[in-house]
């Protein structure tokens, strides 16, 4: 697309909480209570990101409080056991941090998310100083641009380059971010092209065709 899609620094939070390497067990749990959140980044003593350590991380210690796991269980779960008798978060945390730079498309974001089975990224600069952190509700809130603000870019982004006037004519329209074009095209191969584009804007939820009076399926 020609628009300029958004950033992962337009979305995410910057006042963000985190602790050091040394931080103990209770100091950690008392942050996650504090800020609200459910994992922390972990910095040095420069403000690089190191690490990220979860409630996840925390609860062997509970889960195995009062047990005396099987020989299986045992080698099953050496993580798990290893942070059950950890102390700092420089020994619970999960390292290396997954992160991400402020100028990354949320597209890619998202993509870094899903194939790490993560709930959010520390975002860092170029000497890995922490940022900000950046969730799946902040990659969401793309979803509430307005409908009128989607037709526009459509309009100059898609129609005004695939079905220029007077050959074809195209309204657009969108609900709730389904967008539909109809209307009149001249080469209904490009269909399918239409289709990927306007799904590539920000915003949109889906995108349906209803060209020279009849019903086209997108691709």
């Amino acid at each position: 697309m020609y628009g300029t899609p958004h950033t992962v620094s337009d979305v995410m939070t910057r006042a963000v909480a985190s602790v050091d390497r040394t931080a103990v067990f209770k100091d950690i749990v008392r942050a996650l209570q504090q800020h609200k959140v459910s994992a922390l980044p972990v910095v040095d003593g420069v403000g690089r990101v190191v690490g990220m350590v979860s409630e996840a991380d925390l609860l062997p210690k509970e889960e195995f409080r009062d047990s005396d796991p099987d020989r299986r269980t045992q080698l099953r779960r050496l993580s798990d056991l290893a942070k059950a008798g950890s102390v700092t978060a420089g020994e619970l945390m999960t390292s290396p941090a997954l992160t991400v730079r402020g100028e990354a498309t949320l597209a890619q974001a998202a993509r870094e998310m899903a194939r790490a089975r993560v709930k959010r990224l520390a975002v860092v600069d170029e000497d890995d100083r922490l940022e900000g952190i950046v969730s799946r509700a902040d990659l969401l809130k793309v979803f509430l641009r307005e409908d009128e603000d989607i037709a526009r870019e459509v309009r100059r982004e898609v129609v005004a380059y695939l079905f220029p006037a007077p050959d074809s004519e195209v309204r657009v329209e969108v609900d709730e971010g389904v967008v539909t074009l109809g209307g009149r095209v001249r080469d209904t191969s490009l269909v399918p092209v239409a289709a990927r584009m306007v799904r590539a804007v920000e915003g949109v939820v889906d995108v349906r065709f209803d060209l020279d009076g009849r019903g086209t399926p997108a691709a």
